[in-house]
């Protein structure tokens, strides 16, 4: 089993990573080194401020802290969708689930993520969104 899960972990196309309690960056995939372009190398020890965009970081932090002191997030069983940020400053449209990871004794020493890069769907429902109305404003014109 731990041959397949090793596998998995560094076969998948998605980004998964794990991080501490501070936010430290402990375990980074081939598929976060390909969806990020941090190889892991650069990643693990750095602040997992490494792709999350700066103008959302002071609410991810109060956010985070909050699940670490109180293991509470409604991210364990929703999906949770937010912008991350490329190596070369792009901006990536994620959809992830969270996991919290405890010790022994229960006490939360961490959180996984595995990350999907949805931003070629986001830009293509952002494009039909911005027909609808002119697609509308036809189809009642040749009606009336």
């Amino acid at each position: 089993m731990d041959r397949h899960l090793q596998q998995l972990l560094e076969r998948t196309t998605d980004a998964i990573l794990v991080a501490d309690r501070q936010g430290l960056i402990r375990y980074w995939n081939t598929g976060a080194e390909q969806m990020f372009g941090y190889r892991t190398v650069e990643a693990v020890g750095q602040s997992i401020d490494l792709i999350i965009p700066e103008n959302l970081r002071s609410r991810h932090w109060e956010g985070y802290f909050r699940v670490m002191a109180t293991g509470q997030t409604k991210y364990i069983s929703d999906l949770l969708t937010s912008p991350g940020v490329h190596k070369d400053g792009s901006r990536l449209s994620l959809e992830f689930s969270m996991v919290l990871l405890r010790n022994e004794g229960g006490e939360i020493e961490g959180c996984a993520s595995i990350m999907r890069n949805v931003t070629s769907r986001w830009q293509r429902e952002k494009a039909l969104k911005e027909r609808l109305p002119a697609c509308e404003s036809r189809l009642h014109t040749s009606t009336s």
